[in-house]
């Protein structure tokens, strides 16, 4: 009987250790863009590879609710990752929204000359924050879009600018530059055009059309006002549940698929901003006054470094690596 007994208890044991870890990750991407496309193979793939230890279930769109929401999801167990922008995880790791910050790059060349050497800093600022990452992911430069023509400041006056959730820095450069930012989650933007609550965004052009923004503005100017970039992170300590086998084959499978994102993004981007031309939005010259827009945004950039919301040595790291590109002629001063 004892023996019985005993057997019984093992076999109880057998299904509790070969229990699947399910990983639920979320986002705001819509489903049917390459990022959802591309993570459900993924997530195909490390179940595949786990012989089902790991799988992966994905909520896209923002059914999980905006990145805000998400990321507090996360920290009470809910969820235990998403793919998220800078803003968003800039509240648990400063330093990351300093590639997003205003009129900093001039070129996506610019941007890769600085990631070269600075992109292994992001990631471990959110190593420390207890989130592994599995790369950036670039998302092209922000481009100004509006309702009505935009050539210059005086322009923009009254205008009613969208800055995107967390991103103090963009709203303190929009202050400074004497504009009205008005503050919006990405989830909230279609509706904030459509309803007259902001006037002017900030996006990619493969942004704007997935998120059909294009929809509700006219014009487009080439200026590149920041640059976009997002990433996939995962609960540290979920990662640590795993066995170093099974956490191999999740970081080889995830930084794979972000490796390629980093590189088809740029190109679809570029498509994606010849599309917008077919379907009649309007590209303005390049802003005026942007000298005087740089200035203003810098002191206003210095400040807030200053006062703690970034590395104020990271952000001097940055200028430095741009001042020395510029230097050799590669890139517009």
């Amino acid at each position: 009987m004892l023996r019985n007994l005993s057997l019984l208890f093992l076999l109880l044991l057998i299904p509790l250790s070969a229990s699947a870890l399910t990983l639920k990750l979320a986002t705001v991407v819509p489903e049917g863009s390459s990022w959802m496309v591309q993570m459900r193979d993924g997530a195909k793939q490390v179940e595949e590879k786990t012989a089902g230890r790991v799988k992966i279930k994905l909520y896209g769109g923002g059914v999980m609710g905006n990145e805000k929401a998400v990321l507090r999801k996360i920290r009470i167990g809910q969820l235990q990752g998403g793919a998220f922008t800078s803003g968003a995880m800039a509240t648990v790791a400063p330093d990351l929204s300093l590639y997003s910050l205003p009129m900093l790059f001039n070129s996506l060349e610019e941007v890769d000359f600085v990631r070269a050497s600075m992109d292994s800093m992001m990631i471990k600022a959110l190593k420390d924050a207890q989130f592994t990452c599995f790369g950036l992911a670039g998302g092209g430069m922000a481009l100004m879009f509006s309702k009505t023509p935009i050539a210059n400041l005086a322009d923009l006056a009254g205008k009613k600018v969208w800055v995107p959730e967390g991103d103090l820095a963009s709203y303190a450069a929009m202050e400074a530059n004497g504009l009205t930012p008005v503050t919006l989650p990405l989830t909230d933007v279609l509706t904030g055009l459509q309803t007259g609550l902001i006037d002017v965004i900030g996006s990619s052009p493969l942004a704007a059309i997935a998120f059909q923004w294009h929809t509700q503005v006219k014009y487009f100017s080439p200026t590149p006002l920041s640059y976009i970039f997002a990433m996939l992170v995962l609960d540290s300590k979920v990662m640590d549940k795993m066995s170093s086998a099974d956490q191999q084959v999740v970081s080889a499978v995830f930084e794979g698929i972000y490796q390629r994102l980093d590189k088809e993004n740029r190109q679809e981007n570029a498509q994606a901003e010849e599309a917008l031309r077919k379907q009649g939005l309007i590209e303005e010259q390049p802003l005026q006054q942007l000298a005087q827009m740089r200035a203003a945004t810098e002191a206003a950039l210095s400040t807030r470094a200053q006062e703690g919301l970034f590395s104020a040595d990271r952000y001097a790291e940055i200028k430095a690596l741009l001042q020395k590109y510029r230097s050799q002629g590669k890139g517009t001063k």
